[in-house]
């Protein structure tokens, strides 16, 4: 399936890249976080655990559960606060 990535603020800084077109067999936000992490370096390191940030779906929060299909926008970023 593929799957439309976006990165955001520090992760786009430190991955080098704001888009990518993702061809992936990940049908979760789970398993997806896992193949991202698999790529070492910059990506095992933002994306591990402990690290905070959030993901969204078709520019709705998602969860590790979240299912994914054919053509989804994948949003990762840090979380904002305003003030």
């Amino acid at each position: 399936m593929k799957l439309n990535m976006v990165y955001f603020a520090r992760l786009k800084d430190s991955f080098g890249t704001g888009q990518e077109s993702l061809e992936t067999d990940a049908t979760s936000v789970a398993e997806l976080l896992v193949e991202l992490r698999l790529r070492g370096g910059s990506w095992a390191t933002e994306l591990g655990h402990g690290k905070t940030f959030r993901v969204a779906c078709n520019q709705e929060l998602a969860g590790p559960d979240s299912a994914l299909r054919d053509g989804d926008e994948v949003a990762i970023f840090p979380p904002v606060t305003g003030g």
